[in-house]
């Protein structure tokens, strides 16, 4: 029983040590972090081993029961006021029969051991305590007179007890505790012992099953909190997380997601410092892809000119500009939304076909490479049709439409952006 002596002052060492912790943690802050009150109900078998005088109890019986309330300093280490009761009662083939009543209260020091385990790392829902503690305890029996009435123990408890969570504030345990005690007079069937015990002859085993309610402010339970500099460590780890994200370039034109006004620009064209292409002329196409667009296709002005010319000279000049297709209407990257310099290549298609009443058109809708085949057909056929209502709304009668989509157009580099920004387009044909 030295041990169990030598057990109950290091769990008392422990808890001093602790608040000495406590307060020079207090950078850290932990304190506001945990429920630091908790209530322990339990209740469970025992058994009795010495000391016996004339009966005893060779297996384990009910009933003991025991209520705790501690309170914890850290995460780690607290301490506890414990009461507890045990009916202690012969077997039924004894010679002589008894039934004792142990009454007993303890203050006890409390360990998180499953902080020191890292059992946290495993399950946020598992945990398991030590603890140990003295105090007093009282024996009466109700088939034999005790002489003094009642036999006071001083005792000695050490305990472990398993955890398991259930919901924020209520936890689920076992517990094993060992009870040691001393200056026993009578023995535990309540007969009287030859001379006073002297050391710890009295020993009794309790095992019970419980709940634990959680009480005070806080996030968790003392039993169950994250440690304060693990917690730190995710909540930098979630910062980091979260600045990744929001410094991520979708659209690779060097300006951040989290600045980018306009995160579908194409990759090699220069952007201002919210992420807009430089479009000085502000005629709605990006400065670095006009000389590709003037180099296979006409410009606005090019084929304004044109159709002006072709006004007083021919109509017929018009129909052949748009059929060859110097009148097209060209789209964004993923995008059914006309350009705003397309503009006039619809207006171009409205004025003819109000100019001619009998005139009949077909629109045809393209989509570059990138994509899969069907997706890029679908993607073709709603430009087309968005042309298409565009000039229904521009009051032409939707009967003398016709829309279709042949997919993607191969006809260029598929690696040059440039190149793939002039076959994103719907082209016309007019009869």
């Amino acid at each position: 029983m030295k041990k169990l002596f030598t057990l109950t002052i290091l769990f008392f060492s422990l808890v001093a040590a602790a608040q000495t912790e406590d307060a020079t943690s207090s950078e850290i802050n932990e304190n506001a972090t945990f429920q630091r009150w908790a209530i322990d109900v339990g209740a469970g078998v025992h058994k009795p081993t010495r000391p016996f005088v004339d009966g005893y109890v060779s297996t384990p019986d009910l009933w003991q029961a025991d209520l705790g309330v501690r309170y914890m300093f850290t995460r780690s280490f607290g301490v506890g006021l414990e009461f507890g009761y045990n009916n202690i009662q012969s077997d039924a083939d004894a010679s002589v029969t008894f039934e004792s009543d142990y009454y007993r209260v303890g203050l006890e020091g409390i360990v998180n051991l499953g902080d020191f385990v890292n059992l946290k790392s495993a399950s946020s829902r598992f945990g398991i305590l030590g603890h140990g503690g003295i105090g007093v305890g009282f024996l009466t029996s109700n088939a034999r007179t005790l002489t003094d009435a009642t036999d006071h123990h001083l005792n000695f408890t050490a305990g472990i007890a398993p955890q398991y969570r259930v919901t924020k504030n209520i936890a689920v345990f076992t517990d094993l505790t060992i009870i040691g005690t001393t200056r026993n007079h009578y023995g535990w069937d309540g007969a009287v012992l030859g001379t006073e015990v002297r050391g710890f002859e009295g020993l009794m085993i309790n095992a019970s099953v419980g709940l634990t309610f959680y009480l005070g402010e806080g996030t968790d339970p003392a039993d169950f909190a994250q440690d304060p500099i693990e917690a730190k460590v995710d909540a930098i780890a979630a910062q980091m997380e979260k600045m990744a994200i929001e410094n991520a370039d979708d659209d690779q034109d060097g300006v951040p997601n989290y600045l980018d006004r306009d995160n579908t620009t194409e990759s090699g064209v220069r952007v201002d410092s919210k992420g807009r292409a430089i479009d000085m002329n502000k005629n709605g196409i990006p400065d670095d892809m006009e000389s590709s667009l003037n180099a296979r296709y006409a410009s606005q002005s090019d084929v304004q000119t044109a159709i002006n010319s072709a006004n007083a000279a021919n109509q017929n000049q018009i129909k052949q500009l748009i059929n060859e297709g110097y009148v097209n209407v060209y789209f964004r990257f993923n995008s059914t939304k006309p350009t705003t310099y397309s503009l006039g290549a619809i207006n171009t298609i409205v004025q003819y076909m109000k100019d001619h009443p009998s005139a009949t058109a077909t629109l045809t809708g393209f989509a570059d490479e990138i994509g899969s085949p069907e997706y890029n057909k679908s993607l073709s056929e709603r430009r087309a049709k968005m042309v298409s209502d565009v000039l229904a709304a521009a009051g032409i009668d939707a009967s003398r439409l016709t829309q279709n989509g042949d997919g993607e157009d191969a006809s260029v580099d598929k690696n040059s952006t440039d190149a793939r920004q002039l076959v994103r387009r719907v082209t016309f044909k007019v009869n």
